[in-house]
This record gives structure tokens, C-alpha cells and sequence, in this order.
């Protein structure tokens, strides 16, 4: 039986991609390669930073701008086309077998089911596992129609059988990854590809995200029994009704240990608006890492709260904030970007 371990158990990397899309961040591109340098290098102070390139000019420019922001270490390069830059989703779950050695599981991917372009990007699972030398499978639908189309943001999981997922992203009508799926199936095949036997299913996730649900904007496991959750207060906003519908529902849930949940609520920062368009911004997109909980920050007083929250939380490394305004303007931010390669169970 696999087992999807938590983010915060040992990982043997990070992986993302270097930013060259600059339709994802139109207009606001120039500042967005920075930023993954200082990602890259409050990373590489405690583990292995594995980043795709997607020609030998992306390459020959990540090598300067990573020089110029003196990021030197665990960092290592590599020459793989992308179509954009989240391997969150595009990349591969590692999961580890009954032998405790790690596993990929490659979901299909397809863009979100809102994009053309994501030929790259389909392949970038085959890359991962053939750089790191670790098996490769791809989940097959129930119905024998194909590979499963699922992507890394959207399953949170506690390490102990537990997966939390939005019914926006996988049971409404719009962007639908996998026809004719119901919630059954998606229970099955947590089970029996992440060895997760317990779903929570959650209601919406944030507003202005554009993969119609995703969990890592609303919802994070910080320790087996412990969830925090992007709660909005004021009514007036469209996030008020979605993070009360979440939350009840968090409140009435069980593990798959039986245990009831404790929830521990984040604000969110302002809205985030550009050309009119509401950005998914939310502190509930951080990232666990070996060394540091990396968090996106928004220039708000709300940063201060939700940074001493998981500082509080997650008391064991040091919680770092990275500065999120330009980011979030390509519809993402720390999580959806970086995927760990857990390290494998100690025998």
C-alpha cells in the first residue's frame, strides 16, 4: 500500500521551473525571475533545488540572475521545455511504497482543462522520474478511459491516510478533468493510488483562481490533526461565505484516524486586483520545506498575522515571507509552484 507523506516529513528536493511565460505575468514579468531567486535560495540552505529550464537561453539566464543574487548550494539546472512554470500540478506526487522507497505518481495533466498549450508540461512527469531514477506510474480511470487528470494542488494530505480536496475543482461542471467521474471514484483512486482511505471533501476554494478550486488557496494540513484554513471576514466579500461553508465542514470532519480536527483560521490580505481581475491571493499558498515555511506575503497588515500563526504552528523551523504581489499576478504562488521529492522512509 503507498502512503502520500505530509510536506512537512524529509524531503530529498524541491523542484519548480524558471519563469519565461511572459504571458502569465503580462506586463509585470521583469521582477518575477528575482523572486525565484530568493525562493531558490532560502531553499538551498536545506535542501536540493532542482530547477527545469525550458531552453539554453532560460538556463543561461537563471545561472545569471541566481550569481547576481548570490544563490549558490544545492542548486541544479536542467534543460526541459515548459509550457508554464507550476509544477505543482504539472510535476509528479511522490508517494512512498510498503518498502519506503519513493514512487511517482503521475497524474495526466492537462492544463487545468482551460488551456491549449500544456504538451511540455505533460511530460514533465517522465523527466522528474527519469532524472531521479525512481518508478513512474500513471493512474488509470475506473472506467478504463484513460489516465487520471488530477494535479498536486488540488490533494492536501496529513501522511496518515488523509486527503482533503475541493468539490469545485473535481465534481462541478466547469473545468472538468475527468468526465464522468463521480465522488466515489475519486475516493477509490486516493485509496488505492495515495493510500489515502479518507477524503474531507471541501466546498470552494478561493476566488480569482483560475483552476476552479484548487485547496492549497484554502486549506493546509500543518500537523496530522491540524488544518488551517483562509478564512474571510468581512461578509461583503465573495471568500466570507466560501471559508464558512469550509470551515462547518472542517469542524464536523474525522481523520482517518478517527480523530476529530482541530482548525486554526488565517485572514486573508486584501483583495488583490489587477486590470480589474481579482487575484487568488491567500496566505494558505506556503510551502514546507525542510529548512523554512515559506509564505507569501501581499504588503499587508494581515502579513504579520498570518506569518506569526504559522509561526506558532509549525515551531520547528523559521517561517520566511516572500513578497507575493508580483506573483500572484501569474495566478499563483509559493505552493503551486514548488513540488518536494519526499526523501525515503529510514529502514
Amino acid at each position: 500500500m503507498p502512503r502520500f507523506p505530509a510536506e512537512w516529513e524529509a524531503h530529498d528536493a524541491t523542484w519548480n521551473a524558471w519563469p519565461h511565460h511572459e504571458p502569465d505575468w503580462p506586463g509585470k514579468f521583469e521582477p518575477i525571475p528575482w523572486v525565484y531567486a530568493e525562493i531558490a535560495r532560502v531553499l538551498a540552505q536545506s535542501e536540493q533545488v532542482e530547477i527545469l529550464c525550458h531552453d539554453q537561453t532560460v538556463l543561461e539566464d537563471a545561472e545569471a540572475c541566481l550569481a547576481a543574487h548570490q544563490v549558490s548550494g544545492r542548486i541544479r539546472l536542467h534543460l526541459k521545455p515548459t509550457d508554464r512554470v507550476w509544477l505543482r500540478d504539472s510535476a509528479p506526487t511522490g508517494v512512498l511504497g510498503a518498502d519506503g522507497a519513493l514512487d511517482w505518481c503521475d497524474w495526466g495533466f492537462n492544463a487545468w482543462a482551460k488551456y491549449d498549450n500544456y504538451a511540455h508540461d505533460a511530460t514533465v512527469g517522465e523527466f522528474v522520474a527519469g532524472v531521479t531514477r525512481r518508478p513512474r506510474r500513471v493512474p488509470q480511470r475506473p472506467d478504463g478511459k484513460g489516465p487520471v487528470v488530477l494535479e498536486g494542488g488540488g490533494i492536501e494530505t496529513d501522511g496518515c491516510g488523509t486527503v482533503m480536496v475541493t468539490e469545485e475543482w473535481l465534481l462541478s461542471g466547469v473545468q472538468i478533468r475527468n468526465p464522468g467521474l463521480g465522488r466515489a471514484d475519486y475516493e477509490q483512486i486516493f485509496a488505492e493510488e495515495l493510500g489515502c482511505a479518507t477524503t474531507i471533501w471541501l466546498g470552494e476554494g478561493c476566488v480569482g483562481d483560475d483552476t476552479h478550486g484548487h485547496v492549497d488557496d484554502v486549506a493546509r494540513w500543518v500537523a496530522p490533526g491540524v488544518v488551517v484554513l483562509a478564512h474571510e471576514e468581512d461578509p461583503a466579500d465573495e471568500n466570507h461565505a466560501r471559508s464558512l461553508d469550509n470551515l462547518r465542514r472542517l469542524r464536523a470532519a474525522r481523520d482517518a484516524r478517527g480523530e476529530s480536527l482541530r482548525v486554526v483560521t488565517l485572514p486573508y490580505p486584501r483583495a488583490v486586483v489587477m486590470d480589474g481581475q481579482r487575484l487568488p491571493a491567500s496566505y494558505a499558498n506556503f510551502y514546507i520545506a525542510n529548512g523554512a515555511v515559506l509564505v507569501p506575503t501581499f504588503n499587508d497588515a494581515n502579513d504579520r498575522v498570518a506569518l506569526n500563526a504559522l509561526a506558532e504552528l509549525i515551531p520547528d523551523r523559521p517561517v520566511v515571507g516572500i513578497h507575493a504581489v508580483d506573483l500572484v499576478w501569474g495566478l499563483g504562488t509559493l505552493h503551486c509552484l514548488t513540488q518536494q521529492q519526499p526523501a525515503p522512509a529510514a529502514r
